[in-house]
């Protein structure tokens, strides 16, 4: 993860301080990474460690107290809101925990709407939608509502939703914390396969070390802090 000409994320020195009344408390502590085109990338540790804030920043959710990030060489630490809004439309696909689906939406409309947010139409979108619902084996349930899904079922159509406009890059914040070992499984089985059907690059929080096995690097964080880097082996 070395290549900077390359660089799809690099983060440098990277802190976040929150105030709780007049302590100051350190949710990251100077984190520094790379992250290349295509990498799938897990970080682990308990409750607390820093995993979501990292994935917050990155994803433009939250701001830093210091340091800077870069995405695609360009340096977005203190983008505005709009600007940020901009970069997750066209850069950035975020996968939650919970799956935060439109009810009333049938799962094909649920997954349409980041192409429809950026002015996209027609037979543009119809076809995008087709591609991913297939990639995620959804397709056939293309016409039912969230409520008559599985959690599972909700998940695969969060990460099509996640992946419909064509991101460089997915953040996945413990996407399978709410699913039993079965359907976690397989979802993280899927995220596997993102970069190396579409090139995605992949940021995973979980604290399951099985999930983490399926990343190319797995980064253990402990008290705010990357404590070390493990290349996976293929």
């Amino acid at each position: 993860m070395q290549d900077s000409a390359r660089t799809l994320v690099r983060v440098q020195n990277l802190t976040k301080e929150y105030s709780r009344g007049q302590i100051a408390v350190c949710a990251l502590q100077a984190v520094t990474l790379d992250v290349q085109p295509g990498d799938f990338c897990a970080f682990v540790g308990p409750s607390g460690c820093g995993k979501s804030t990292l994935l917050n920043l990155v994803g433009g959710l939250d701001r830093p107290t210091s340091g800077s990030i870069m995405i695609e060489n360009r340096t977005v630490t203190y983008a505005s809101a709009m600007e940020w809004t901009r970069l997750r439309r066209e850069l950035i696909g975020i996968v939650f925990q919970a799956f935060h689906l439109i009810p009333g939406l049938t799962v094909a409309e649920n997954v349409a709407l980041p192409m429809l947010l950026k002015g996209e139409q027609g037979m543009a979108v119809a076809d995008r939608v087709n591609e991913v619902l297939q990639a995620v084996a959804m397709d056939t349930r293309r016409s039912h509502r969230p409520g008559e899904l599985s959690g599972g079922e909700q998940q695969r159509v969060a990460i099509a939703r996640a992946i419909v406009h064509r991101p460089r890059l997915i953040l996945a914040d413990e996407p399978t914390g709410n699913l039993d070992s079965k359907q976690g499984t397989d979802i993280i089985k899927l995220f596997r396969t993102l970069p190396q059907r579409f090139g995605h690059s992949v940021l995973l929080v979980t604290h399951s070390e099985a999930a983490a096995k399926a990343a190319d690097y797995v980064w253990h964080m402990r008290d705010g802090r990357l404590v070390n880097c493990v290349r996976q082996e293929a």
